[in-house]
């Protein structure tokens, strides 16, 4: 389609008049506001909420990122944790269970000091009131003591390895701004729903922006704070600004209209990933530079362990032999994607184990159906017409027959709709033709995201599935909530139903595990397992595509997960 042509389509669609509106917002509060350089930013949606307890949707975190603080972070490169509002390591001391962390001097957005006491209310509260977004990583800390001013111990219940990768990288709220709200909810009926509930316009902040002004539906304000603690420092080998006034924070409802706003200038990062049917347009523009960058993500066919088949893992391998991920990447996802093997991602490099079994990993389609035909005729299946002759010939299977001589039911494979996740959804039409190949009599249905979550999730209702998270923490410990059997429960996160005693070990152990290296093999010989027992089979990652005008602004730092952290707000620069 000619470039006017799309133009028609936008402005027939009434985009023209939100990319002009944007426009004119850019205009004045770019000149009336500040007199320094301004980001401009395109969201899709705005925050649902500005309550830190509360905000568990990513757009609320893309506000909230830019505010509150922990006490450690990723460095970019490494994804080492390394100080943040902490001054230097945690020391530990075995004899008492506990950490003891120095704080660096810092202050609020109101000009009030950053102290112990409000770290040890940020804790107290998340455990008092069981908040659900923290309180798995803050549920083993018996007490959180302010010993001075810059110094914070955490005393622990038992050893969490979660400690210093959750614990200690949950935002910091200010004791000032919520002690006076706190009463109040203790005497309500509810009192966590309470907490939750309560509406905050003006987060005070420890992070390089303040919270201007929001004008709902249309845009926030996000200005420098004169406070922020890393400004003109260098921390973990990075020297900090913020080096902008400002952030304008742009909501634009579609992808069409944020990115004929990105090519005319009008905003200068689209902040959210890309679809790859976009590209070609876009590498076209000088002007415009697009990024390419792994996630911490898993994309994956679940089975119900529970019934059969299913609880028969010769036939999960044979499931497993026969996807052609290779197909998947390259004609379902366009090259945007990497191949998963495991269960954690390749980007988190520290954890991910690359000794695993690698199921049809290079063969043809002739060569999987083959592999696959054997696996299941060894575990004694059979066929009225089998999928490979006795030549070796690849024919039309029908009828596969379980081990124990009745006709297998149809399955069923739950994706969500098209036009919520056509990948997913395309992946679940093409793993359907790959188990006809064997005679297995299968369809794939899509269904509303939120009614297949319920029927996987709660119900335990379900064949196979297809599903995604899109975000998984660096720190693994997933792993356990995902596959150990306390876990299989009605909204527990085991939805495959995977029951393996010895996995429990293995896991309860990497849980209590203090040291990193000790803790890795633990991690690995998890992965081993998962992968030979094959519950899920991963399928792939898919990259994180962004895009931002090159004309205006550079120093964008690239990290798993991609270009919108805290690095790159505090180091991006007008050219």
């Amino acid at each position: 389609m000619e470039l006017k042509t799309k133009y028609r389509a936008y402005m027939d669609k009434g985009i023209f008049l939100v990319v002009l509106l944007a426009t004119i917002f850019t205009t004045l509060f770019s000149s009336r506001v500040w007199a320094g350089p301004v980001l401009t930013v395109g969201l899709l949606e705005e925050p649902k909420t500005l309550n830190v307890w509360a905000a568990s949707d990513g757009w609320s975190r893309k506000v909230l990122g830019r505010i509150y603080q922990p006490l450690y972070i990723r460095e970019p490169k490494t994804l080492n944790l390394i100080p943040w509002l902490a001054e230097g390591e945690p020391v530990f001391d075995n004899a008492e269970l506990s950490y003891t962390v120095r704080l660096r001097p810092a202050k609020w957005s109101d000009g009030s000091a950053f102290t112990a006491e409000d770290v040890a209310f940020t804790g107290n509260t998340i455990k008092e009131f069981k908040v659900p977004r923290y309180y798995a990583n803050w549920r083993f800390i018996k007490k959180t003591e302010a010993l001075d001013e810059h110094t914070v111990r955490f005393f622990l219940e038992r050893p969490a390895a979660i400690f210093l990768s959750r614990t200690l990288t949950t935002p910091i709220a200010q004791k000032r701004e919520w002690e006076k709200v706190i009463p109040k909810v203790r005497k309500a009926k509810k009192p966590l729903a309470e907490l939750l509930k309560q509406r905050v316009k003006r987060p005070v902040s420890a992070g390089p922006f303040v919270l201007t002004k929001w004008r709902k539906g249309a845009h926030l304000l996000l200005t420098k704070n004169e406070y922020f603690f890393g400004q003109d420092k260098e921390i973990g080998g990075h020297p900090l600004g913020p080096h902008i006034d400002g952030i304008i924070l742009k909501v634009f409802g579609t992808t069409d209209a944020a990115i004929l706003a990105l090519r005319k200038g009008t905003i200068d990062m689209f902040w959210w990933g890309l679809q790859p049917g976009y590209l070609e347009d876009l590498r076209e523009d000088s002007n415009i530079k697009i990024f390419s960058t792994e996630k911490s993500s898993l994309y994956f066919l679940g089975f119900n362990l529970r019934k059969r088949p299913f609880n028969d893992v010769h036939f999960r391998r044979a499931v497993a032999t026969v996807i052609d991920k290779d197909f998947i990447i390259k004609r379902i996802l366009q090259g945007y994607a990497t191949k998963m093997h495991s269960i954690v991602p390749p980007g988190n490099r520290f954890w991910h184990c690359p000794e695993l079994p690698k199921y049809g990993e290079g063969l043809s389609r002739k060569a999987r159906i083959q592999k696959a035909y054997k696996i299941l005729k060894k575990a004694k299946y059979s066929w009225e017409s089998p999928p490979v002759d006795a030549s070796g010939k690849i024919t039309e299977g029908e009828e596969i027959i379980m081990p124990d001589g009745e006709p297998m039911d149809r399955l069923t494979i739950l994706t969500p709709p098209a036009d919520y996740d056509p990948h997913r959804a395309m992946t679940g039409i093409m793993v359907q033709e790959w188990l006809k190949d064997l005679g297995i009599p299968v369809s794939s249905r899509p269904m509303a995201f939120g009614a297949l979550y319920h029927q996987v999730k709660t119900l335990h209702e379900f064949d196979l599935f297809i599903l995604g998270y899109g975000q998984l923490s660096l720190d693994p410990d997933y792993m356990r909530n995902f596959f150990h059997s306390s876990s299989d429960r009605l909204r527990g996160w085991n939805m495959s139903g995977y029951r393996n005693p010895a996995y429990d070990r293995i896991a309860e152990e990497s849980g209590g595990t203090l040291d990193p290296e000790k803790r890795r093999k633990l991690i690995w010989k998890m992965q081993k397992m998962i992968m030979e027992d094959v519950p899920y089979v991963p399928l792939y990652n898919p990259k994180h595509i962004e895009a931002v005008r090159r004309d205006k602004f550079e120093g964008w730092v690239q990290m798993l997960g991609g270009i919108g952290n805290t690095w790159s707000f505090c180091q991006i620069r007008p050219k």
